[in-house]
């Protein structure tokens, strides 16, 4: 009864946590036509660019500590080591971050040069946007490392439609590019009051003495590169392709990937909770309750993400139709197959990669990273001048693949675990069956465009159940989870 409660309660958290991200992907669905239909296409770009760039800076300025945090604190019970390492970690956060932001802030021109369109202040506002981005980021994984998810989506879901309904009034009411971030930077510090007030009513307040952050840091350190890694596998195609071939083939480019890339929200609820959740079986030497988080964990992400690849694939040109305009839909539908399957990957890839995490290799991660990050780089700078958005798509894809198979190969040398292969093979048979009824319907408008979604869900689950890939058992085991 007890490993049912704990269970049932793991489940409950991430049907929590993945309506969150659900919301979240479906604002950025929201923003897209608003943004892409009131902007110059120019203009777009820019707009994408100052994201990228948001994404990038908490990546290092952190100093790997929020998950560090996570890694170290989520057994913890003593209050007052938690009020010790928690004001810590944002003491160090705090001055690197402000480090970071001031020189960002002092070579505003040549940021605004090369990224921005010569736009200073634009630099100059980003520089604050990115400080406020990287301390929310450490308050936020707060409410993970002590599994509070029901503040945490709250916040999340604040700070996410804050910001589309601030964007999105001053790009339809013409203020343009800076009051756009103006919105983005509002949103920040409104969710920076909130999760403030929430972490003072939970701890209180304490000076910190830095005890332990030796330990922290050596921990958290070497995760840089592979944080570092992965935002220039994951973005630097954005700068590569506005610096080689304009902010306009950014434009047509983010579409595509963010339709593709929506995938990830599948994998959100896993890779917010298992960290979380897995150290205190780890430590407790419970290492078959382990394998069995990991084994469902990847079970049920490639259950819904690998038909969801195969479905954006083929209707990502009459959904960007609709969510964009025709130029950028006839440009970058092709995008979306390539960013999708590379999902898919990452997922597998992260929910695998933690037991790197609870053996404390981050050093290994670190060299996966740069491997995937430095041909992901290089062969950017080589081919999109001659392949264009879809030679980075696909660049994007075999980054992945790579960074996918070297976790892989690691992982499973010192710690054993299942994952069902026969599973992912009738899989994929049902999701090719269902997407050849996807191509016949060939459907265009949204109204038709929804059709198609239901019917290819029903077909694939019914093919799944046909071809026994769920068995009984299982659906008894999730009504017992999530039963009242």
């Amino acid at each position: 009864m007890k490993h049912l409660n704990e269970y049932k309660l793991f489940v409950h958290r991430i049907g929590l946590v993945g309506i969150t991200n659900v919301l979240i992907a479906l604002s950025s669905l929201i923003l897209l036509p608003i943004v892409t239909k009131s902007f110059s296409i120019n203009d777009y770009g820019t707009f994408v660019i100052i994201n990228t760039t948001i994404s990038l800076i908490p990546a290092f300025a952190s100093l790997g500590l929020p998950y560090t945090m996570v890694r170290f604190l989520s057994a913890e019970k003593d209050k007052e080591k938690i009020k010790e390492d928690f004001y810590s970690i944002s003491g160090i956060v705090l001055i690197s971050s402000f480090i970071i932001s001031a020189l960002l802030f002092l070579f505003s021109k040549n940021v605004g040069a090369v990224l921005f369109n010569g736009d200073v202040n634009l630099a100059m506002l980003v520089s604050l946007i990115v400080f406020m981005a990287c301390i929310n980021a450490l308050l936020l994984n707060f409410f993970r490392t002590f599994q509070q998810m029901r503040r945490y989506s709250l916040i999340l879901i604040v700070q996410t439609y804050l910001g589309v309904f601030l964007i999105s009034y001053f790009a339809i009411n013409g203020f343009g590019i800076f009051y756009a971030a103006i919105g983005i930077l509002i949103a920040n510090i409104v969710s920076f009051f909130i999760m403030v007030l929430f972490i003072l009513s939970n701890i209180g307040f304490k000076i910190p003495k830095f005890k332990n952050m030796r330990e922290y840091l050596s921990f958290g350190i070497p995760t840089i590169p592979a944080n570092l890694s992965s935002w220039i596998v994951d973005s630097s195609d954005r700068y590569v392709i506005g610096i080689l071939l304009g902010s306009a083939f950014v434009g047509y480019y983010s579409p595509g990937y963010t339709l593709g890339n929506i995938l990830v929200m599948i994998l959100a609820p896993f890779s917010i909770l298992l960290p979380s959740v897995l150290p205190r079986y780890y430590e407790e030497d419970n290492i078959e309750k382990v394998r069995i988080f990991l084994k469902y964990s990847i079970k049920y992400f490639l259950l819904i993400s690998i038909p969801a690849a195969f479905g954006l694939s083929i209707l990502s040109k009459p959904i960007l139709l609709i969510l964009t305009t025709p130029a950028i839909a006839l440009n970058g539908y092709l995008v979306t197959p390539f960013v999708a399957t590379s999902a898919v990957l990452f997922g597998f890839y992260a929910i695998a990669g933690n037991i790197l995490i609870l053996e404390k290799r981050t050093k290994i991660i670190g060299s996966i990273w740069l491997i995937a990050a430095v041909l992901n780089l290089s062969l950017n700078i080589i081919f999109v001048p001659y392949f264009g958005i879809l030679g980075a798509a696909a660049i994007t894809l075999i980054a992945y693949l790579v960074a996918f198979i070297l976790t892989i190969l690691y992982s499973s040398k010192s710690f054993k675990f299942d994952f069902d292969l026969i599973f992912i093979v009738k899989s994929v048979i049902a999701s090719v069956l269902m997407s050849g009824i996807i191509v016949y319907l060939n459907p265009y408008g949204i109204l038709n465009v929804m059709i198609a979604i239901v019917i290819g869900a029903v077909v694939y689950f019914v093919l799944l159940l046909i071809f026994k890939g769920i068995q009984t058992d299982e659906f008894q085991f999730f009504r017992e989870l999530l039963g009242s």
